[in-house]
């Protein structure tokens, strides 16, 4: 295993352009290497701008999902290495899981590591799961795992079955609607860093293959947890599937349960057909 310490987040339009470029010929097994950055604190005007898009209210504690954020960019220069055998652009987010060990203060100096794991078999193709660690003074705070999705690609022989489903109880209509605009796939970027062609716009998002642009999953999880702020347990997992592209502009829905002992169930759906767009549950550790 080779680990590589950034001393800057790297540019992420820059990685997304390299990625474009390069995407043509790729293949093999998964890089066994680590990109990691130390003493990493939020900005604060990234942080107001996130919170305001994704619906957080501003204190004195990171949003749950926010380390994911900080561990973006490194995933990113990760896959836009011509070592890692899958073309980044167009890569679909099909699941996501976050663990909150304890809340990270707005002011607390992390250090982030990421790597890759998991080539799985799909019935659309091959995914991947890039997962990261935050720790705060060498304690393990945060961690993540979000398994993207490849189409039309072969894992290497022998890999195992993807498992991109999220198991929950049995949950009511929505209550919560929303009206996801169009130009959310662009506001979403600004503060996350996140340009993948797919959410900027149906412009792009058509050259590859989708017929309008899509929201961001980890807006989508972003969003339905800060509706649920000051009812989350303070140390959980978060694990949710993005089962069905949600279209940009839509209506949706947001459905909740409690799942005892002090965990939710939840799931988006759109608001007329009903089809679910993110499956999810939160449970205390």
């Amino acid at each position: 295993m080779t680990r590589t310490e950034l001393h800057d987040a790297p540019s992420l339009p820059a990685l997304f352009a390299r990625a474009a470029v390069t995407a043509r010929g790729r293949g093999g097994d998964l890089p066994d290497s680590r990109l990691a950055r130390t003493g990493v604190t939020a900005d604060p005007a990234q942080l107001a701008g996130y919170a305001r898009v994704c619906g957080f209210g501003l204190t004195d504690v990171l949003p749950p999902t926010f380390p994911h954020v900080l561990a973006f960019p490194l995933q990113v220069a990760l896959m836009s290495d011509r070592s890692f055998p899958l073309a980044l652009v167009g890569l679909v987010h099909v699941r996501n899981r976050i663990d909150v060990l304890r809340p990270i203060g707005t002011g607390e100096a992390l250090d982030l590591e990421v790597w890759a794991e998991r080539f799985a078999t799909h019935r659309a193709g091959a995914t991947v799961d890039l997962c990261a660690s935050v720790t705060a003074g060498g304690e393990e705070v945060w961690r993540g795992r979000s398994t993207y999705l490849a189409r039309k690609v072969t894992a290497p022989d022998g890999a195992p079955a993807s498992e991109t489903d999220v198991e929950v109880g049995a949950l009511p209509d929505g209550t919560i609607r929303w009206r996801v605009p169009d130009d959310i796939g662009r506001r979403y970027a600004k503060v996350s860093g996140d340009v993948n062609p797919i959410h900027m716009s149906s412009l792009t998002a058509k050259a590859l293959g989708f017929k309008r642009a899509i929201a961001h999953g980890m807006w989508v999880k972003a969003r339905a947890l800060a509706a649920l702020e000051g009812r989350l347990p303070s140390a959980m997992s978060v694990d949710v599937a993005f089962r069905k592209p949600l279209f940009l502009p839509s209506t949706v829905t947001l459905a909740t349960a409690p799942a005892h002992p002090g965990g939710w169930d939840v799931a988006v759906r759109n608001s007329t057909t009903g089809t679910e767009h993110l499956l999810g549950a939160v449970r205390p550790l």
